[in-house]
């Protein structure tokens, strides 16, 4: 037999026995609580407000990578990157989706602010970056024009 694969198999099976015997506990996720009022809003100016980001001020410090012209409107890859000192969190809304706001991400201390979702858009339509620092929130907009409609 296989040395490598005896060698599996025991460490499986050592394992497998610790599993069961409860000594291998699995870790809590640490989440926040889900923004229901947000994710549920059919308005960008309701989305906003559920964010506390009303009066968020625009950034030339959070860069949006999306394409100019979506030929997939099914899966939009979106990339929003942060140069915001102490960013905590980043939403990425379509303003003309049924239901805007489609991502919140939340960093911890010492995280990179770098988020990359692929979204489903509807038609063309403004995607808005929303990003929390240091109890104030800052924009930006990018335009992405979609050639088919992916949420109609």
């Amino acid at each position: 037999m296989n040395s490598l694969r005896r060698s599996f198999l025991k460490f499986s099976a050592a394992a497998g026995a610790l599993a069961a015997a409860g000594l291998f506990k699995t870790t809590h996720a640490l989440a926040t609580a889900w923004n229901k009022a947000g994710f549920e809003s059919k308005a960008l100016a309701d989305a906003l407000k559920a964010l506390g980001a009303s009066n968020a001020a625009s950034s030339r410090d959070i860069v949006i990578n999306a394409p100019d012209v979506a030929e997939n409107s099914a899966a939009v890859v979106i990339e929003v990157t942060s140069r915001i000192p102490g960013t905590q969190s980043i939403s990425i809304l379509a303003e003309k989706n049924p239901f805007p706001l489609v991502a919140t991400l939340n960093f911890a201390g010492g995280a990179e602010p770098y988020a990359y979702v692929r979204i489903k858009m509807g038609q063309t339509s403004n995607v808005r970056a929303v990003v929390a620092a240091g109890g104030k929130f800052f924009t930006a907009v990018k335009e992405v024009k979609i050639t088919i409609g992916g949420c109609g």
